[in-house]
This record gives structure tokens, sequence and C-alpha cells, in this order.
């Protein structure tokens, strides 16, 4: 007799993955749907004439969570390691500047003026406290460090990682740690030591695979074998009117069907998951609809090593809005893991959009590559046309943790404890890494679980209270 379902993971990228590998270590039976043919969401690898174009994410910081499930999955050994020492770099004044790593790098860094290096030098023996209000991370980079290192050094980083404005994003949401260093030490840099004191050890190494990003996507999905369902899109979930439990309607090869499980877990974007619960919880469509996304496009190169003039010595470069490029930054795919292209030819791969140029995503790819192939070819010297390329574009990306989103998930949360049973992940929750995705899978995976015993054992309970005569 086939063992009943007891929870429905809806989407199947990391955290949707990650997730559904958590249950069933937990002994918990799931069934996956995915609405493309292929799991993975964002994350993806296409190999093309001897070069391996990252789709979304181009590497990982092996954190515990994900080394967990990298050893669990038995593929520890495709791991690559990129050198911690790579180098990065900022793009000012027509000139690649490296980025300070280190106390003596800042004293001596041609990145920043004088009176900036001062600033960030002195704020470990200043003390300061954090406004009441929530504060933007530009508000907040201001008020400790000055307008050039907001320009320069946070707002590209920002742009990195969750191609957002800093005028916007939540210094709370996006970056806590700060926020917690400087409350409980009034001051971020005597925050960092004392953190370092309490969790000594190495930093988590920047990683992919041997066979690209892929390998992690496509090993999950293996080990799920006949529970991973792809081509399967679910429109709406409600409480079932009889059994406990719930109904999914799914869509599947045009046939509309009914699905009942015990559990729920939404790991598709949020504003997916908002349509998908608007039945069951109005007020929790509505909040997860309120979170905003930013476009991005992944744009690809490949050249002969002899069209650049640049050592590509280096993690790679980001660009500040104030160099009025489009390009927000490229990384060096073929120096931090060789293999990504030819022994005789470099990949570099460049970000454009965001939440300060949301328009580019809408041109055509060719339109796209174009105004990026110009712009490297001027940062890195590079002569001639890519010998290949791609690119890959997201009308909504990321995720944005603006001013105002711990309050959407404070919001989110208090819908959910009325509809127990129904849980959510994804990479608005704790973090748009690939780490912060994984460790969201695990802890909604975990609470499912929690909540099946709970249901068991009430109704174990009440089987046993004797009928009124």
């Amino acid at each position: 007799m086939t063992q009943p379902i007891q929870v429905a993971v809806i989407g199947a990228g990391i955290s949707g993955l990650s997730c559904a590998h958590r249950l069933r270590q937990l002994g918990v039976s799931v069934i996956v749907l995915e609405s493309q043919e292929r799991g993975g969401g964002l994350v993806g690898t296409i190999e093309r004439n001897g070069f391996r174009f990252e789709t979304g994410p181009q590497s990982f910081l092996c954190t515990k969570p994900v080394l967990e499930l990298i050893r669990a999955l038995n593929i520890e050994g495709d791991l690559l390691l990129a050198n911690p020492r790579a180098p990065r770099y900022i793009y000012k004044n027509k000139r690649l500047h490296a980025v300070p790593m280190s106390p003596p790098a800042i004293l001596t860094s041609s990145l920043l003026s004088f009176s900036s290096r001062y600033r960030i030098i002195a704020e470990r023996f200043r003390h300061t406290r954090p406004p009441t209000p929530e504060e933007s991370v530009a508000d907040f980079v201001r008020r400790k460090f000055g307008n050039e290192i907001l320009e320069y050094l946070v707002a590209p980083f920002v742009s990195g990682v969750y191609a957002g404005d800093p005028e916007f994003l939540s210094l709370k949401s996006a970056f806590p740690t700060l926020d917690e260093w400087e409350r409980d030490h009034g001051s971020i840099i005597r925050g960092a030591m004392n953190s370092r004191k309490t969790s000594p050890g190495p930093r988590p190494a920047l990683c992919s695979f041997r066979e690209g990003m892929k390998t992690l996507m496509e090993t999950l999905t293996r080990n799920l074998d006949s529970a991973f369902v792809p081509g399967v899109r679910a429109d709406s979930i409600e409480r079932s009117a009889s059994g406990g439990g719930f109904t999914i309607r799914i869509t599947q090869s045009g046939q509309r069907e009914e699905m009942k499980v015990q559990s729920v877990i939404l790991a598709t974007p949020a504003y997916i998951s908002g349509h998908i619960v608007d039945a069951l919880s109005p007020n929790l469509a509505k909040s997860l609809l309120g979170i905003p996304y930013a476009p991005v496009a992944v744009v690809a190169h490949g050249y002969k090593r002899l069209q650049v003039a640049n050592s590509l010595v280096g993690f790679g470069v980001l660009i500040p809005r104030k160099e009025a490029l489009r390009t927000l930054g490229t990384v060096w795919n073929s120096s931090l893991f060789p293999g990504s292209a030819p022994s005789d030819s470099v990949l570099v791969t460049s970000f454009v959009g965001g939440a300060t140029d949301p328009e580019i995503v809408h041109e055509e790819p060719d339109e796209i590559s174009s105004i990026v192939e110009e712009e490297t070819s001027r940062i890195l010297e590079i002569s001639g046309a890519p010998v290949a390329k791609q690119v890959t574009r997201y009308t909504k990306g990321l995720p944005q943790y603006n001013l105002g989103h711990a309050h959407i998930l404070e919001n989110i949360n208090e819908e959910l404890a009325n509809s127990p049973g129904v849980f959510l992940t994804g990479n608005y929750w704790i973090g748009p890494a690939l780490g912060n995705c994984v460790e969201a899978g695990k802890q909604a995976a975990e609470s499912a679980q929690a909540y099946l015993t709970a249901q068991k054992s009430a109704t174990a309970a009440q089987s046993t209270i004797p009928a009124a005569s």
C-alpha cells in the first residue's frame, strides 16, 4: 500500500528542494510540484562550446547548512574552492581600485579620500546609538561613515548582493548583524571584533562545482526520484472540507486536477505564493504580494585570452552608480574557477538592472549584451567581439528587503498562525544567498514535521476518549 503524501512542497528552487530533502531525512513523505520542466529556479548552468555559463548565482559561500547538505548528498568531492585571497575591485574614475580588506589596506587605499579612511579606522573608538525608527542602509552609512563610503563601497555591494537601492533597503532586514553590533557595542567594528572572538575559525569558502552550480540542483532532484513532479502548476490551496488537510488545485498538461495532502509548504516567489493562498487567506496573500522584486539580467561573455589586456586576477569588479555605467558588476568566472572556459579563453559574467535601472531588463537580449560588452571592454581593456555569450533575463529577479520588510514578515507570521499546516520558505525569508535559502528550507521542513507530529498526537489522544454514554 502506498504511503499517503504528508507534505506537498510547491516550487523546486533551492529553498524547495532543500526543504524536501530535509523532510525525507525526517521520515516525512513528500511530493515536490514544479511548474517548469526542471528544478533549480534561478540556479542553472548551460554548457556551450567549452564555456560554462551560470544563469543565476555564480558561486556560493559554503556555510555550515550548505556544507551539511552537500555532504548528505555525497557531492563534496565535486566542490571547487575559490582563492580566499582573490582581490575585489571597484571601478572609479576609469581605474580599478582594490577593495581594502584590512586596516593597513584601508590606510593606504587609493579608493577613498583620507577623511573617509580616517572615519573607518576611528569608528572603533566612537560610540553611537541607532535611531528608533527603521533606518535605510544609505542613512546608516551616511550617519556612520559619510557619503563617499556609501557611494563607492556600500552601494556597489548592495547592488551586487540584492540588486537593490540603499536608499530604500532596510538595514535591519538586509544586514541585521550590523544593526545588532551597533545596538550591542556602539560600534560595528567592535561588534565585528567581538564576533570573531566568540566564533573563531576560518570564514566560509567561496565555492562552486566542477560541472557548475547545476550539480547541487540536479543531485537534489535526482534523489527525490518520482517525488519530484515537473510541469505541474499549483493554482490554489484550500482547507479540505472533511478529514482535515488541504486540497491543492493543479494544472498538468492542460488538465485541471486536485490533490489532497496533510500539509503544504510554499517555496515559490512571494508574488506567486500570494496568488496560490488567496482563497485560503486573503490577508496572507496581500502581505506576500506586498514584497517587491527587482529585475536582473545575467550577461556572460567569453573571449580569447589574447583579447583581454587585464590580467583578471581576482574575484571581479563592482561599478558604482556614480560612474554612469549600466553594468552593476562583473564576476571573473574563469579566474575563480578554472574549467569554466577553454584553456585559451576567459569567461566574465556581468549583471545589469536591479532597483536602480529596472528598464534595461526589458530590452532585447542582443541589445543588453551590446551595452554590457561595450562597458566591460572599456573597463577590462578588451578588443574585439566575444566568441560566446549568454543572456538570461529575470523580470522579477530578487526580493527587495526594503523599509517595512520586517513588518511584512510579522504580518505573514500572524496570518500563518491562523492557517496551521501551511508553511512558507524562499529567498525573501531570511536572505537571498544560497546558504540562507538552504537554512530557510530546512526550518520550514522541521516546522512541518513538528506540526504533523502534533496532529498525530492530538488524533491519538482524541481516539482514547470514551464515547459519551
